[in-house]
């Protein structure tokens, strides 16, 4: 339990760096307060482009690896086939990269504004199951070739996930990166709630 917790804190302030609002910062403005309003990779590469906004895609997908790393770390590095964590490093790793999502959802260092934790997730997916990531990642290079959008294939992989977890771990762990998930959903819904109040055309109507 002690492993399990102190994994949790290390993920949470790690995930908690506000690395999108450091870079738009940098940069003269503050990514909570413009476009979507989301401090994430997709939002200063709306404001930036896409060459700027690569620090962001890279340090949040950081958060995550290195969340998990440290959870592999407290639990013994116990891995089996492939790099993937068994034993007495599940638990931890899943605590670690569950506490860097909600440090990025409401991180301590930005007064608990944060994002929708989906390259946070991505990055602690890596430790999780290692050949489940590589092969989203595979997924998603040939879906945004096919497809010509980067978007397209980013949904896809995301959402690959857990099929591909499946071929490789128990399903327990594999239902445990569902509720991951659930997290980014529930992000997603308060952001679209967060739209509709500001929305001109709702507070005309009220």
């Amino acid at each position: 339990m002690i492993e399990t917790l102190l994994s949790f804190i290390g993920g949470y302030l790690a995930g908690s760096v506000p690395v999108a609002l450091l870079v738009g910062r940098a940069h003269g403005f503050d990514p909570r307060e413009v476009g979507d309003r989301n401090p994430g990779f997709w939002n200063v590469k709306e404001r930036l482009g896409a060459r700027h906004a690569v620090p962001v895609f890279v340090g949040d997908l950081l958060k995550g690896t290195a969340a998990g790393l440290l959870g592999l770390s407290a639990g013994g590095w116990q891995t089996g086939d492939l790099g993937v964590p068994t034993g007495a490093s599940v638990v931890p790793v899943y605590a670690a990269v569950a506490g860097a999502m909600i440090g990025h959802a409401w991180p301590i260092f930005a007064r608990f504004r944060g994002g929708r934790s989906v390259l946070t997730f991505a990055g602690g997916m890596a430790v999780i199951c290692p050949p489940a990531f590589a092969l989203a990642v595979l997924a998603l290079v040939v879906v945004s070739q096919v497809t010509r959008s980067f978007a397209i294939g980013a949904r896809v992989a995301v959402f690959a996930i857990p099929a591909l977890q499946a071929l490789f771990t128990p399903l327990a762990q594999v239902a445990a990166t569902g509720a991951l998930m659930c997290l980014i959903g529930l992000r997603f819904g308060q952001a679209a709630l967060a739209a509709r109040r500001r929305s001109p055309r709702r507070a005309g109507a009220g």
